[in-house]
């Protein structure tokens, strides 16, 4: 009787035990692969309640990414080297299993050389009131045929100090009605050192080189560029030019190497709607991705960013951080060299955006904290 009694506990103890896999289907086993690494797993488990979430481990206590549910989709940036990696499920029975991946990362794939930046900002919505709205159908075209960045996160509120981390990795002035130039390192600068083009493109700006703060629905807060000594110069400020003549400069194949574009605001979504705004881009950004460096062997590299997320009650810094940044926005990477259909989980900020802009027409260094951040290699 004691001994049927202990193989009846040793039977429940057994039957304790959930079966579960983890199958890897990206990177091979014993691979050779670039950075950012490509990382895709699936797993099962006979846990009645399932899978709780996926990780990988580049290194014995080190969980360089973990993501809820039975699946596992990420880009994980990597120096050269070989690495024991281990990817693991936990169940929700309180288990777990794991199976190595041992790789060797050989390089980074690196930012393509480009000699055609193009940026449209937009103001003011969050990542949620965007993606999948039905009212910006065009915008979420883009999405899911060129890249997302799904861990985007503005620095800051305020629409001139958000803007600023885009053209000179900082805030530089806290004043959305100021006038005056400032001496701070920026893109302009270092665009003119290696003889590169640039134009602002302002919706409803007036005329060529106008400095009020608003004309219409125009508003100079929009417009970061013209806030440095760089461009108050006579021999730049010009540049900043009303919207119209983007058309005329595609006519004429003269457009910059470096094109910031500002819609009014009504087409920014800052006092218009999200259907006007995506309205404006499906009859604006079809002209552009028409130039030649957008077709199969350009160079060229579309940025569509917002400038901040909701201004009331988004203060994300990223998925874990709720306070003390300008919230999570949906930013796209378009070109003839971006992953298709690619949705990026790296966290990125704007002076990411600034790197990677400084890294594509090879500048010798990067402004502000561009010059610490990464660039956005996994779109490439």
């Amino acid at each position: 009787m004691k001994t049927f009694s202990s193989s009846l506990l040793l039977i429940c103890l057994f039957a304790r035990v959930t079966a579960a896999a983890v199958n890897v289907s990206s990177p091979a086993n014993n691979s050779s692969v670039s950075s950012p690494v490509h990382y895709v797993a699936s797993a099962t488990t006979s846990c009645s309640t399932g899978v709780s979430a996926m990780g990988v481990y580049t290194a014995p206590s080190v969980l360089a990414y973990k993501v809820n549910g039975a699946s596992l989709n990420a880009y994980l940036t990597m120096s050269p080297g070989t690495y024991n990696t281990v990817v693991q499920e936990w169940d929700n029975c309180g288990g777990s299993t794991k199976t190595p991946i041992t790789i060797t990362v050989t390089g980074s794939v690196g930012i393509p050389q480009s000699k055609h930046i193009w940026i449209i900002t937009e103001e003011n919505r969050s990542y949620e009131s965007v993606i999948g709205n039905a009212t910006m159908p065009y915008f979420n075209s883009l999405a899911n045929k060129f890249g997302l960045a799904t861990q985007y996160y503005s620095n800051q509120h305020s629409s001139l100090p958000a803007l600023m981390w885009l053209v000179a990795g900082q805030s530089v002035t806290t004043n959305n009605y100021t006038t005056s130039c400032f001496n701070v390192d920026n893109v302009i600068r270092h665009l003119l050192l290696k003889g590169f083009t640039w134009k602002a493109y302002e919706e409803d700006l007036p005329y060529s080189g106008f400095t009020g703060l608003s004309w219409l629905n125009y508003v100079r807060r929009h417009n970061p560029l013209i806030d440095f000594t760089d461009v108050c110069s006579p021999s730049q400020h010009l540049n900043s030019v009303p919207f119209s003549q983007l058309a005329k400069d595609i006519s004429n194949q003269a457009t910059p190497n470096y094109a910031y574009i500002t819609p009014n605001l009504q087409h920014d979504a800052a006092i218009g709607t999200l259907g006007q705004a995506d309205t404006w881009l499906s009859q604006q950004v079809p002209k552009i991705l028409a130039l030649p460096e957008f077709q199969s062997t350009g160079d060229g590299i579309l940025f569509l960013v917002w400038d901040e997320g909701n201004v009331s009650g988004d203060n994300r810094c990223g998925a874990t951080v709720n306070t003390g940044c300008g919230g999570r926005v949906a930013t796209l990477v378009i070109g003839p060299k971006v992953r298709r259909g690619f949705k990026s989980q790296m966290l990125y900020h704007h002076q990411n955006l600034l790197r990677t802009v400084c890294d594509a027409l090879r500048f010798s260094s990067c402004p502000g904290a561009g010059s610490s951040a990464t660039s956005m290699a996994d779109f490439f």
